[in-house]
């Protein structure tokens, strides 16, 4: 079965949909994106993305493509005819066509609004969830508004590139006064030697991801302890667990960092045990 893609107001053949060359997500990366799970066809998180979606876009001064309501069901039909369960449907919203010259246009431009939809390998996933992963720390070179989900993410490729060539799952980035920020597509959470679980506080270093918000609830329905703060590549070498979360795999244990193992080298407990607890937490719709 083709593929099937949302660009402007057409369902499309994946293999045919494209936008205008002077669209700005094209000429600038004047944009920005979400991500959202589906599992059993149903949306994860829905109304958490789209309110992040409406941030990101009021922060980038970008107009809204459609209203919430005709979105939601857009998104839905996408996933519909694509008939995916188990995957991840993505929407980009760009400032739209213009002459190509950096300031705003001066007229009213109508925003581009591109959806697509895929399947993902849940036994890979698994495997990895059950095995652990490796991460590679490197400086982080982003610009300095990293809680906006911008569509420019040059520095995030070369950082997940470069970890890939070091035979690593994610790179692990760090800021000038040497703490780690964040995953190249991923938050960051280490598991102290108390059992406490910390993660990075958010604000303009790091995104606020969803994932990462429904794990701060599933730790506290668990009774688990949060800490939010910076911790250093170190902190994190000697730490309890270590762990990514994302959209597309929720949790993905770290079992080494560098060159050093975590714990024992396998899944921690606590990691293992916030994974099965999400999916009494993350809501589908």
């Amino acid at each position: 079965m083709s593929r099937i893609a949302y660009v402007n107001g057409r369902y499309v053949r994946h293999a045919d949909a494209g936008v205008h060359i002077d669209d700005r997500g094209y000429q600038f990366a004047d944009g920005v994106y979400e991500v959202c799970g589906i599992r059993g066809g149903k949306l994860m998180d829905e109304e958490l993305h789209l309110a992040r979606l409406q941030r990101s876009l009021a922060e980038l001064r970008i107009a809204s493509p459609m209203p919430l309501s005709a979105l939601r069901q857009v998104l839905r039909e996408v996933v519909r005819r694509n008939r995916v369960e188990n995957g991840l449907v993505y929407f980009q919203v760009t400032r739209g066509v213009a002459p190509r010259d950096h300031p705003f246009p001066a007229g009213p431009v109508k925003p581009s609004l591109v959806i697509t939809a895929k399947r993902l390998n849940m036994a890979r996933i698994q495997q990895s969830a059950e095995k652990g992963v490796a991460v590679v720390t490197m400086p982080d070179l982003r610009w300095a508004r990293r809680d906006i989900k911008s569509i420019a993410l040059l520095p995030n490729i070369l950082a997940k590139q470069a970890a890939r060539e070091a035979g690593a799952y994610e790179a692990w980035l760090v800021d000038a006064e040497g703490y780690v920020t964040e995953g190249s597509s991923t938050n960051a959470w280490i598991v102290d030697k108390f059992g406490r679980l910390v993660t990075r506080s958010t604000g303009p270093e790091i995104l606020s991801g969803i994932t990462r918000t429904v794990l701060l609830e599933t730790a506290k329905r668990e009774g688990i302890e949060i800490v939010e703060r910076p911790f250093t590549p170190d902190e994190a070498k000697s730490a309890r667990e270590a762990f990514i979360s994302a959209s597309s795999a929720v949790i993905i244990p770290v079992v080494r960092i560098d060159d050093t193992a975590i714990g024992n080298g396998a899944p921690g407990s606590i990691t293992l045990r916030l994974r099965e607890a999400y999916a009494k937490v993350g809501v589908l719709s």
